[in-house]
């Protein structure tokens, strides 16, 4: 099982470049991949944590951090796609797998957060299809040599769109564990990458993820498995809406050796540690032991 482990663009740390110190820090410690967040306003649970501390733009941290690193993959846990346009996407996004040498996973989701779709003038009701049609055109644009997509918001044909990926296409994993994510993940998805569910109900989605694509006529036996679990980094999940999921314990590396391993069993393939703080001296020191006495467990 692969282990990744966040880059806290999203803790309002001041100075950003603790922030992008955390890429070659991971990649030196032996992670296999880091990853940040993506919301553009600080607003409701963000605003309450941030006020108005830096929150930095994920494609840009991760465009740094493939400067600075050569071996971790470089991804997003997750991008909200209703809050971007999916050619301007697209095009960075693959710019970006490009420098990096092929290195770029993008978890993707619907969003949830009402103030902020307010705020950007964008349909919350319409999040789930436009989600669904921004996956469709980035795949699209990185897959053929004359990209074309009709549709209401959509309508190109005969044009040229480069630079392509070096990866074939880049993963598109769907974060989640709804009914429209579970249906998105079977349907669309490269991989699937919920946030705080358990190892039981990790296995239970995987099921039906397989069922589903397999009545669609949908294979999967290239998917990739992820999740995203936080490793409470002072003794206590980060916040009360971090403590209604799924965490682990970060203060015990054989109690965490033991719940990644349920996870494992359940069929995730690479697991994302969230060290959800804005404490840089503690990330180090969490980061350090994780290396040590809990990644030799799953090499």
């Amino acid at each position: 099982m692969k282990i990744g482990v966040t880059v806290p663009n999203n803790w309002g740390v001041e100075d950003p470049k603790q922030v992008l110190e955390f890429g070659p820090l991971a990649e030196e410690q032996g992670y296999d991949s880091v990853w940040v967040m993506d919301h553009l306003f600080n607003t409701g649970y963000i605003r309450e944590r941030l006020e108005d501390k830096p929150y930095y733009h994920p494609m840009s941290t991760l465009s740094y951090l493939a400067a600075i690193t050569s071996k971790v993959d470089l991804g997003t846990s997750v991008l909200v796609l209703p809050y971007h346009n999916p050619v301007e996407l697209a095009k960075y996004a693959a710019t970006l797998d490009q420098i990096s040498g092929g290195r770029v996973i993008l978890g993707v989701g619907v969003g949830a957060m009402t103030e902020e779709f307010e705020a950007l003038g964008i349909s919350m009701r319409q999040r789930g299809s436009l989600t669904d049609e921004c996956m469709d055109i980035m795949k699209e644009l990185w897959s053929n040599r004359l990209p074309k997509y009709q549709s209401k918001r959509w309508d190109f044909s005969d044009l040229y769109f480069s630079p392509k990926p070096v990866q074939k296409t880049i993963p598109l994993w769907v974060g989640g564990s709804s009914p429209g994510a579970i249906k998105r993940a079977s349907l669309r998805g490269d991989g699937w990458h919920p946030t705080g569910v358990s190892a039981e109900g990790y296995a239970l989605g995987k099921a039906e993820i397989t069922e589903t694509a397999a009545a669609a006529g949908r294979d999967t036996s290239n998917m990739s498995w992820s999740t995203r679990v936080e490793v409470e980094v002072h003794g206590r999940p980060s916040s009360d809406r971090a403590a209604a999921r799924t965490t682990i314990p970060g203060d015990d590396s054989g109690m965490m050796t033991a719940a990644l391993k349920t996870y494992q069993d359940a069929g995730v393939d690479h697991m994302v540690l969230a060290l959800n703080s804005g404490d840089v001296t503690a990330l180090k020191r969490l980061m350090e032991k994780i290396a040590a006495e809990v990644l030799p467990e799953f090499r």
